[in-house]
């Protein structure tokens, strides 16, 4: 069942709560930890549903063991539960549930979901541009998603206290075009973030809801947290490590607005940056597009991301839009750009924020530099792509080690 821990509508954090007595196995003979794991999701881009089926989380306390070495612990859910990962944003947690766990150092967990067989959709999308009650769209999962994908978060079990742990599976780069053989992909992208509860909260002008509305955090123009606002139009950024944030807040047909330099002072602060008496509201704008393709020297199953990012003159580089390349062809296409100067307030206690436009971007007012990327491939980039006048196509990268 769901936990919203807040008001409001896959890194560790072990809490000291006193748990189970002793029940033997392991741990020098001392008494057992607690695991306890839940998910979260961050927004996905351009579906309407994101559907994964978990079967299970293992954990082991070698890096080496095999799924079928002893040793594994189990979190089974039984039966496998079917998680639309779009109803977990603004800080929702889905329980996954918890198990007694030997004190001790652990190297490795997997998330195991359940495949697809014959007519029963485990995995699944639903496009935005769907009709109503259409049929769900199969996702093609790697053999790694059966016997689990691995999440790369150590983590220490003392005797007698409780871990808790959140994945955030991260819908919007885990889900991929696949060209050539139609349909599309599930190539997961989970992290391990603190259970802890702290973030950035504000809200957005409610008018802009049907507008596909996403605010991110970032840091040097890397997503580090996204959301989407609720049916009131709030958003909560939730469980961010500590440091200064720009808030990056777009939808369809509106200018880029961003917040500079919100700071989350510690691992339970909340930051306000503005109340529902003075919501953001985005101004109306022309948009245009990027197209390309990417390409992987050596070839390999590594999703290249693309995306579009713009630099204030005396501010932050911000990513305004992001996408997985075609997994299969290499395409992409970042559509929905705003060619007109985006909206900028550095933050403040002080309320409302003071935004103003930013004519003085880097590249320009309807220029974008595009950032080509991919695990274990060097980063490219194509400092300026004008789209002011007509949109562009043909912005390539040959991606290499």
């Amino acid at each position: 069942m769901k936990n919203t821990t807040r008001t409001l509508s896959l890194v560790a954090s072990v809490s000291a709560a006193a748990v189970l007595a002793a029940c033997g196995g392991g741990g020098g003979g001392s008494a057992p930890g607690t695991l306890s794991v839940a998910m979260t999701d961050a927004p996905s881009c351009g579906y309407d549903a994101v559907n994964v089926t978990v079967k299970a989380v293992r954990v082991h306390k070698s890096a080496s063991a095999g799924e079928n070495d002893a040793g594994w612990t189990d979190i089974t859910l039984n039966p496998a539960r079917k998680i639309n990962l779009l109803n977990l944003t603004n800080g929702a947690l889905e329980e996954l549930g918890q198990t007694p766990l030997a004190a001790g150092h652990y190297t490795q967990m997997r998330l195991v979901l359940e495949p697809n067989t014959g007519a029963s959709l485990a995995n699944s999308i639903i496009l935005t541009t769907s009709p109503a009650n259409a049929n769900e769209i199969a996702l093609k999962t790697p053999s790694a998603a059966q016997s689990g994908i691995k999440l790369n978060h150590p983590f220490d079990v003392a005797s007698g206290q409780r871990v808790d742990l959140v994945l955030d599976f991260d819908a919007c780069k885990s889900i991929v075009k696949m060209g050539k053989s139609g349909g599309y992909g599930l190539k997961p992208v989970v992290n391990v973030i603190p259970t802890v509860l702290n973030g950035i909260n504000g809200f957005i002008d409610p008018a802009l809801l049907g507008s596909h509305v996403q605010v991110s955090a970032q840091q040097d123009g890397t997503v580090v947290r996204s959301t989407v606002p609720n049916a009131n139009g709030e958003f909560f950024l939730a469980r961010l490590p500590t440091g200064d944030y720009d808030v990056v807040i777009t939808a369809d047909d509106s200018a880029t607005t961003v917040i500079g330099t919100v700071p989350v002072a510690d691992a339970t602060s909340v930051v306000t940056v503005n109340t529902n008496t003075a919501p953001i509201g985005l101004p109306a704008a022309a948009t245009g597009a990027i197209s390309g393709l990417v390409t992987l020297s050596p070839a390999s199953d590594a999703v290249a991301y693309v995306a579009a990012q713009q630099s204030f003159a005396a501010g932050p580089t911000v990513t305004v839009q992001y996408q997985g390349a075609d997994l299969e062809t290499g395409e992409y296409t970042l559509s929905n750009l705003p060619t007109t100067a985006p909206l900028f307030a550095q933050y403040s206690a002080t309320q409302p924020l003071a935004f103003a436009v930013q004519d003085n971007t880097v590249p320009g007012t309807g220029k974008y530099q595009v950032e080509a990327s991919a695990t274990g491939y060097a980063t490219q980039f194509t400092p300026s792509v004008d789209i002011s006048t007509t949109n562009q196509s043909g912005v390539n990268f040959a991606l290499i080690p």
